[in-house]
């Protein structure tokens, strides 16, 4: 489905994937309009006198009430669901309010979606959600099984529900490139461990992603992107040469490496030249995924991982994608 003509709903949408998914697409595409949906009344009321599009609208609400989600998505073809509660350290320590957000709130989303006929939902996940260790993975774990199943309460209505899983975005808020910068004017970075990898793309390159899967997905994929890895101290010594590296230990809920598919996902997984499709294992599903039969299939034991990732960042060239944000 093209974006064009379409109203689109962005739940979490003044968050940093939401205000790049905003600029892309009111750029790009003539959108029938644009729902930014959120709890946070100053970041709306910042993001919508920097805009000034008629074709936006704000919308304050929150994930775990269901019945303003349902006010939210009449009318809607496509929601976006961003919204959730992310920050690892602080949720270790909240551990319900992440079920509240991430899990309750995935659930609310599908029902008000199936209800209100909304006829695509794409949900944002995470390389933390492969193998979880702390309690944001596990919820994320959680929503991306709501959501590929979810689409069994459909049944006869349109709603169709799929998941993009990607991982360390470059520029987001709670990102470790700004707490580099900010630790490199004191001339110390801090890194937990000199052997950790992780993935990384772009602000743009996620909403691009996710902006492609929506006229992909059939319901109930699982889409990741072929991205490059980098190994942490490689990042801290290209944001600050100079600068004295101190390791001081892995946190609580903190992996050396992360996973964007594992080996059981691979047995029912296609790889095409951008992506990976994460296809549902359920027989019933099995008459909408024709397509999807032409992608290559994947070998005995491949685990798309960031430690053995053949792709590697330099840090020239992670620069120039941090200043292109």
């Amino acid at each position: 489905m093209s974006l064009e003509g379409k109203t689109v709903l962005v739940t979490g949408g003044t968050g940093s994937f939401g205000q790049k998914f905003t600029e892309i697409v009111l750029a790009k595409y003539r959108l029938k309009k644009l729902i930014i949906m959120s709890r946070d009344e100053l970041k709306q009321s910042e993001m919508q006198a920097r805009l000034r599009d008629e074709r936006i609208r704000f919308f304050l609400g929150d994930v775990r009430d269901k019945d303003r989600l349902k006010y939210a998505f009449r009318d809607v073809d496509i929601v976006i669901h961003a919204a959730a509660l992310k920050q690892v350290p602080m949720l270790e320590y909240n551990p319900f309010e992440a079920v509240k957000t991430n899990i309750m709130g995935a659930a609310n989303v599908i029902e008000a979606a199936i209800d209100c006929e909304v006829k695509q939902v794409v949900a944002l996940s995470t390389d933390k959600a492969v193998n979880p260790i702390n309690i944001y993975g596990a919820t994320k774990l959680c929503a991306e099984k709501l959501f590929v199943d979810g689409n069994s309460y459909a049944a006869g209505r349109p709603t169709r529900l799929s998941v993009v899983r990607y991982g360390n975005v470059i520029g987001s808020r709670g990102s470790v490139i700004p707490i580099f910068r900010k630790q490199a004017a004191e001339g110390m970075l801090e890194i937990t461990d000199k052997r950790m990898t992780r993935f990384w793309l772009t602000l743009t390159k996620g909403v691009e992603f996710v902006i492609q899967c929506i006229s992909l997905m059939k319901g109930g994929e699982i889409f990741v992107p072929k991205i490059p890895s980098m190994r942490i101290v490689d990042l801290a010594k290209a944001l600050a040469p100079d600068c004295q590296v101190k390791n001081i230990g892995i946190r609580p809920g903190e992996k050396l490496h992360e996973v964007l598919l594992t080996e059981d996902e691979a047995r029912h997984s296609a790889a095409f030249d951008e992506f990976f499709v994460v296809k549902p294992e359920h027989p019933f599903w099995k008459s909408h995924y024709q397509e999807w039969t032409h992608g290559k299939p994947l070998p005995n034991g491949f685990r798309y991982s960031s430690d053995q990732n053949e792709d590697w960042l330099t840090a020239k060239q992670l620069l120039a994608m941090a200043e292109g944000e």
